[in-house]
């Protein structure tokens, strides 16, 4: 766990590292990792100003791009370790803010936070890029979102890497994280507090991460105000199409667009071994009605992996490796 002292008793290892600054239109500001990524720009139909980062295949093969799609309460920077090793295998990768969250706009009325909405977006985004076909990574709401895709525009996706999500979801996850997802957010004075935060509200879908995993995920969902304050990198209004609904895993009949997603493509599962959102029967039918899929559970780890878990890293590496 992280030390619950007070800031001048912390030890080193809580102190803020290097990182650059990234500021967005509303003059919130996101740490930016030494990465070599661009920053690009859309806009939607709707007129939203939309924020994506770039990030350069390396030198070699000439390949298909990969999109990774973030997921509820999270944003581009959940990518920062995943989209550098997806580069490395010659591949331009681009990972989107989603509409209300990270460096992106929000929306000024919120029942345009959806799926189909997001998913619009995306296309969008495919359109201003040049983008006529893509591997797609999709986290929780991302595999939501690819799915509907698979059906707005077939041909964009050539094959799908769903990372704790299918089209039945336990209602006992979507009940926590909606319970969390709703709550109004905290502001912290530092990074410290930030991450005993995260930690306490993650511990249990990450039992063995260290104060340094905590650090790096509260610098992920965090981002400072003009104020100097800390705060969720999101809109608290997202979750409300989501709550005008009974939080039921009929909410939403998926079953039609993941059977669009799986239908011609190959499919990669990566499974939280400690999911309480995707349960381990929902993951075998979703491999019947796929005649390419490869499954793959993380050890000690719950909804959802983070990507970076050796298990995960290799079937990714594997999966993409396979393809053009």
């Amino acid at each position: 766990m992280i030390s619950l002292k007070p800031a001048s008793q912390r030890s080193s290892g809580f102190t803020d590292d290097a990182a650059e600054q990234h500021h967005n239109d509303r003059g919130l500001v996101m740490r930016r990792p030494a990465a070599s990524y661009q920053d690009r720009w859309w806009s939607t139909d709707d007129g939203l100003r939309l924020y994506a980062r770039d990030y350069p295949a390396s030198p070699g093969r000439v390949r298909l791009p990969v999109v990774c799609l973030h997921g509820l309460t999270r944003n581009s920077a959940d990518f920062d370790d995943v989209a550098p090793y997806i580069a490395a295998l010659d591949r331009r990768v681009i990972v989107p803010d989603i509409r209300g969250r990270g460096l992106s706009e929000y929306d000024q009325d919120p029942m345009n936070y959806h799926i189909w909405t997001y998913a619009r977006d995306i296309l969008d985004l495919c359109d201003s890029l040049g983008i006529g076909q893509a591997i797609f990574v999709g986290t929780s709401m991302g595999g939501l979102i690819t799915m509907v895709l698979s059906t707005l525009r077939p041909t964009l996706i050539r094959s799908a890497i769903l990372n704790d999500v299918g089209p039945v979801l336990s209602p006992r996850g979507l009940a926590r994280i909606a319970s969390y997802a709703s709550q109004g957010h905290h502001a912290f004075k530092n990074w410290h507090d930030a991450a005993v935060y995260v930690a306490e509200a993650n511990k249990v879908a990450f039992p063995n991460n260290t104060p340094h995993d905590w650090m790096k995920f509260a610098k992920r969902v965090f981002i400072k105000g003009r104020d100097g304050l800390l705060r969720l990198a999101y809109d608290t209004r997202i979750t409300e199409a989501f709550r005008s609904v009974t939080v039921t895993s009929s909410t939403y009949d998926m079953a039609p667009c993941y059977m669009s997603l799986a239908t011609g493509r190959r499919i990669l599962l990566v499974r939280g071994a400690l999911s309480d959102l995707l349960e381990p029967e929902e993951a075998e039918k979703m491999a019947m009605l796929s005649p390419e899929f490869t499954r793959v559970d993380v050890d000690y780890v719950g909804h959802a992996p983070m990507l970076t878990e050796a298990k995960a890293r290799a079937a990714i590496t594997e999966f993409l490796e396979s393809q053009g």
